[in-house]
């Protein structure tokens, strides 16, 4: 890669239409390009057609529907997955509360934490097979996959697992129980991580769980499922359950089931909230972001733009925190959109098991059309359209990373979750104009600052209402850390110590 050169000139890939007085454009040499560096499937194990997971084995759908599972970047099926029912959902309920009056709420808080550990370990020891497959039935980088999802799932378990015989001293003064049956419903964006998420905690505190994973990425919980007999998790303990809305529906209404999780979108969560409204029921939602990424001027430039193109563009913008609305101070707004530019035009779209891939495949045709749908709005409200000039494979579910330039508070684009790899770029003057715009959103799960002033980064932080904010960096995550919004971006709070009390009953 060549030394960055300024230039007075503008190619239409790089053209800046952004009236100023200080045109900058930086470009990159990009006539080269990476080997393929595929990473092998030979080792991993997928079955032809997978059941459902209740009372400590695989079983048929009372139906017998089943429903195809693809590879968005090949638009491949990867196996036939059940579909379950109401009969299938009653069933691992069921399984849920025998286990939960049986054998494993007769066990002793120790021993549940071996067995957590055990799940973790065995984890690691699988991790690379969980990667690749998280690839394939999701079409995010292997690179994301292997680094991050994977570690942060054993992470959690370990975590949790640590935790299991030392509830009295999270809640000194207070008898902790667990709940009873928690239904758990996942999204597509991170399958095991978010499966981890919950499961974890839940287990940790005693309660048998029923899981649903989303319709499209159902693979890796199914390969969970085995890990979890391996290491000794009693039948019924944990149920996992594959389909569609309608089943995740059946397992909210489900009378047996005590605590409701759920991530995935506002509007489902509005659903899922009025649905158990009067009820005895305990629900935490994780909802939908719209997060506010703001860079002042005595920021690190170039840290600033890698930050940004960790929290948008690496994860295809499939992260309800992703940095998908971008402020810059406007002193230093054409020098940054620049830089940023430059940088997209080095971003690898292609094969999500090539280890040289930055952004991988769109998770299915919904997502991709609904994504292309905001990129016509955009157009027709306004905005300048940017997409470098990088190709992108044939088959399969394909989006360029997209600016938003010029835009403007009203603006759907910038008002709405789009969940792809776009994002909508704004500029400001004064400390409060960006507090302001930034909070200016239905949503409020997470927001980055970029600048080399602690105390300006406290204070924006303190008034970001926004659950998590980074600084000088974004989409870091820890178990031990609590995650959740404000807002339309959910109820409640996952991870760290917060992640237990939502499945305890805690009394005097």
């Amino acid at each position: 890669m060549t030394t960055p050169d300024e230039t007075s000139e503008s190619t239409p890939e790089t053209a800046d239409t952004t009236p100023t007085s200080d045109k900058r454009e930086l470009r990159f040499d990009t006539s080269w390009s990476y080997a393929p560096a595929p990473e092998s499937t030979d080792h991993i194990r997928l079955e032809s057609t997978y059941g459902l997971f209740i009372d400590g084995e695989m079983v048929e759908p009372a139906s017998g529907e089943r429903f195809s599972t693809i590879n968005p970047a090949r638009d491949e099926k990867l196996a036939d997955v059940s579909m379950a029912g109401a009969a299938d959902v009653d069933r691992a309920v069921q399984a849920a509360r025998q286990a939960l009056e049986g054998p494993w709420g007769q066990m002793s808080d120790a021993e549940r934490g071996k067995i957590l550990f055990r799940v973790a370990r065995m984890i690691q020891e699988r991790a690379r097979e969980l990667a690749i497959i998280e690839s394939l039935d999701g079409g995010k980088p292997i690179r994301e996959s292997r680094d991050i999802d994977i570690p942060l799932v054993a992470a959690h378990f370990f975590y949790y697992a640590g935790w299991a015989d030392k509830l009295e001293f999270a809640f000194p003064g207070r008898h902790a129980r667990p709940l009873g049956v928690a239904g758990q419903i996942i999204p597509w964006n991170f399958p095991l991580l978010m499966a981890a998420w919950k499961l974890a905690p839940a287990l940790a505190t005693g309660n048998t769980v029923v899981l649903k994973p989303a319709e499209t990425t159902p693979l890796t919980a199914l390969k969970l499922a085995e890990i979890l007999q391996d290491a000794g998790v009693p039948p019924g303990v944990v149920n996992i359950v594959t389909g569609a809305g309608e089943t995740g529906a059946e397992l909210v209404q489900h009378p047996l089931v005590d605590k409701v999780a759920f991530t995935g979108s506002t509007e489902v969560g509005k659903i899922i909230q009025r649905a158990l409204a009067g009820t005895s029921k305990r629900f935490t939602l994780e909802l939908g972001g719209k997060a506010a990424n703001i860079v002042f001027e005595d920021a690190a430039i170039d840290q600033a733009v890698e930050g940004i193109v960790n929290g948008i563009f690496f994860n295809q913008g499939h992260v309800c925190c992703a940095g998908s609305r971008l402020f810059v101070q406007e002193s230093v707004a054409d020098l940054l959109v620049a830089k940023l530019k430059d940088r997209m035009a080095t971003l690898i779209v292609g094969d999500p098991l090539d280890k040289n891939t930055d952004i991988g495949a769109i998770n299915s045709s919904d997502q991709l059309e609904k994504i292309e749908s905001y990129l016509e709005i955009g157009k027709s409200e306004g905005v300048e359209v940017y997409q470098p000039s990088c190709s992108v494979p044939d088959s399969g579910f394909w989006c360029r990373p997209t600016l938003f330039l010029g835009c403007a508070q009203s603006h759907r684009v910038v008002q709405e979750e789009i969940f792809g790899p776009v994002l909508a770029v704004q500029t400001f003057r004064t400390v409060d104009e960006a507090i302001k715009k930034a909070n200016n959103t239905p949503y409020g799960l997470s927001g980055g600052v970029w600048t080399d002033k602690g105390a300006k980064a406290f204070r924006i932080s303190d008034k970001l209402r926004a659950g998590v904010v980074w600084a000088n960096t974004y989409n870091k995550f820890d178990p031990s850390s609590p995650f959740g919004g404000y807002k339309e971006s959910g109820v409640g709070r996952e991870g760290g110590l917060h992640g237990l009390s939502p499945y305890l009953e805690l009394s005097a």
